[in-house]
């Protein structure tokens, strides 16, 4: 009985953070969405869940996650950049496997270790480590960038892998990259809050033996608060085979994802963010 009170001691001294498995965005992490409106039905996958991802007992960002395709459909995040280094540490997502595990996002390794999981379990309900290795011409990538937040802790929470697609190599390191990185830091001067949604659009090829879908398109969103009376927004999408993405405005976005999703007109945001 002993042992295993240490047993559970030292795990816990090893969590890293509640990635916690909710019913609803609106009940439970509002905050990363303006108006505390989350994007309508139209991008729901047959199997969702809804988890919002934190660290140290913080909550850090939204993601509705297709468990059958084991990849993000979208992250919600606000975006607040600044400096630091990359984390190195992947982290998974207990409660995929049920509600009876832990509200914590985990390494692979103290899962197998402390919780008596099998790698075979974990990979049933997510994406694993082992699915992203020997890659040819595609790497693991985010939807909500660690270099979008301001200290370690935020940045940590993004390097689980329910945030995580296979992305095209030369598009991640290339032009989404200057997105994220250059575009987002001009088009946000002069925002007070900027609410972001990034997104993938399934594809019809995979990874892992069929394991992981690769996106045919990856996508990105924003809303900006200006002031109380002053908005704007806007969006970009790019191929997830070719180096380009392209600027649209909201409104564009919404109107080539509700093409691509081929279900009932996408909303991204509350109708009080502009569209064009």
């Amino acid at each position: 009985m002993l042992l295993l009170l240490l047993l559970q001691v030292s795990a816990s001294c090893l969590w890293l953070g509640q990635g916690e498995v909710v019913t609803s965005f609106e009940r439970s992490c509002p905050q990363f969405f303006f108006r505390e409106t989350p994007p309508n039905e139209a991008l729901e996958p047959e199997s969702p869940v809804w988890i919002c991802q934190s660290y140290k007992n913080q909550h850090y960002f939204a993601t509705l996650y297709d468990q059958e395709r084991r990849i993000p459909v979208y992250s919600a995040y606000l975006y607040q950049p600044g400096p630091g280094k990359r984390p190195k540490t992947w982290l998974v997502e207990p409660q995929l496997m049920g509600s009876t595990y832990p509200k914590t996002m985990e390494r692979e390794w103290t899962l197998l270790k402390y919780f008596n999981v099998s790698l075979e379990q974990l990979s049933k309900s997510q994406a694993i480590l082992q699915d992203y290795k020997n890659l040819t011409g595609l790497n693991r990538g985010h939807l909500n960038p660690s270099g979008h937040h301001h200290n370690a802790s935020s940045r940590t929470a993004t390097f689980t892998l329910t945030n995580i697609v296979p992305q095209d190599a030369k598009l991640n390191g290339g032009a989404w990259n200057n997105y994220e990185q250059q575009t987002m830091m001009r088009k946000t001067q002069g925002c007070n809050t900027t609410y972001v949604v990034v997104g993938a659009v399934p594809g019809s090829s995979s990874i892992a033996k069929g394991r992981v879908n690769r996106p045919s398109h990856l996508w990105s969103s924003a809303c900006c608060e200006v002031d109380t009376k002053h908005r704007k927004a806007w969006g970009v999408i790019a191929e997830n085979d070719r180096n380009e993405v392209e600027l649209l405005t909201l409104g564009e976005l919404e109107e080539v994802l509700s093409q691509l999703y081929g279900r009932e007109k996408v909303s991204l945001f509350d109708s009080d963010c502009p569209r064009d």
